[in-house]
């Protein structure tokens, strides 16, 4: 049984103090009471990352973003109508509030998630040359390269594992045999795997069209050289209630410009900031596909994620963006690389 009141938030919390306490707490959920236990509002994990990108800031207070009409349950509904009620409405979870609307206690739809296998196929990328590594992938592909004291792939199927994802396929194509070799079926590392050969150069999402089946479910697709702490199970879950038929991972990443810049009305100069910092959300390298975006991935062509982003944008349908507010490294460099293996007792281990 979950400890329910661990996940109350007075309404005058933070966005940010509102996200530590559902991090801490692992239950995707938060319930906004007044001093009285009266149930003022929900958030979900969901409603963050949606009030992120919406570029509210982490300092607002948790009512401007928690649903204030959530779907209750009352002390007259029994257990069964509970969990009724969390298959008809979708939810994962349930406040159950007394006759004065307060909260008595909180029905989870899964109380045990991470114990649970999810059959979700899981892709990751790892066919790379791994040229600005060199010359440490001189004989070793860039997804095989030790952050403390493993291979980076093994870390990112560590990561889907603890989520009850263990269903597999690494694409791989320079020094494949190294990855093949090492992880060979899954079977010692307690998952499935299987493989796919790049012969050439497919891009991100062209390599998929060597599947030899179409995906039933959502599948996720990640590159192989990124380490990361992000809750997968959340994601899937994020994916599925906004019904994407693609998710992409997105992180903020912020630069700044080292001139003053100015705003101009024609002729008029009506302001001037100096070195002002920008910020902007980039692709993270992790999607969550859908099946009937295979229709749109072209037979055995180069393909990269980004270019069917876009033909999906531009056929309207309805694609998500994920902010991912977790840890988050993409080791293209040197200096990438060195900063993972500091990072890696504190972060990752």
């Amino acid at each position: 049984m979950k400890n329910w009141r661990s996940i109350l938030v007075n309404e005058n919390n933070t966005l940010l103090e509102t996200m530590k306490i559902i991090d801490v707490s692992s239950m995707q959920f938060a319930a906004v009471v007044d001093g009285d236990l009266n149930l003022l509002g929900t958030v979900t994990d969901g409603d963050i990352r949606r009030s992120i990108l919406r570029g509210e800031g982490l300092d607002v207070p948790i009512k401007q973003v928690m649903n204030p009409s959530p779907i209750c349950a009352t002390i007259e509904n029994t257990y069964s109508d509970c969990l009724n009620l969390l298959k008809r409405h979708k939810l994962k979870q349930i406040p159950i509030i007394s006759e004065g609307n307060k909260i008595i206690d909180i029905i989870f739809a899964d109380e045990d998630p991470i114990t649970k296998n999810n059959e979700n196929t899981v892709i990751l990328m790892a066919g790379g040359l791994g040229t600005r590594l060199r010359p440490l992938t001189e004989n070793i592909p860039k997804p095989m390269l030790n952050v403390g004291n493993k291979p980076i792939l093994e870390t990112i199927i560590e990561g889907f594992k603890q989520y009850g994802f263990t269903n597999f396929i690494i694409s791989v194509n320079y020094k494949k045999e190294v990855i093949q070799d090492y992880f060979q079926d899954g079977t010692a590392f307690g998952v499935s795997i299987s493989y796919i050969e790049e012969n050439k150069r497919m891009g991100t999402a062209g390599a998929l069209s060597l599947l030899k089946e179409k995906p039933t479910s959502p599948i996720f697709v990640m590159n192989g050289d990124l380490l990361t702490q992000v809750n997968f199970e959340q994601l899937l879950h994020f994916h599925e209630d906004t019904d994407a038929v693609a998710t992409m991972c997105v992180r903020e990443y912020e630069y700044q410009i080292p001139y003053g810049v100015i705003e101009t009305d024609g002729q008029q100069l009506v302001s001037i900031k100096e070195k002002p910092m920008q910020r902007s959300f980039v692709n993270a390298g992790i999607y969550v596909l859908s099946p009937e975006v295979f229709d749109y991935i072209p037979q055995g062509e180069f393909y990269d994620m980004p270019d069917l982003y876009k033909q999906l944008i531009e056929k309207q349908n309805n694609v998500s963006a994920f902010p991912v507010r977790e840890y988050w490294l993409d080791i293209g460099h040197m200096s990438d690389f060195e900063r993972a293996n500091s990072d890696y007792e504190e972060e990752l281990k």
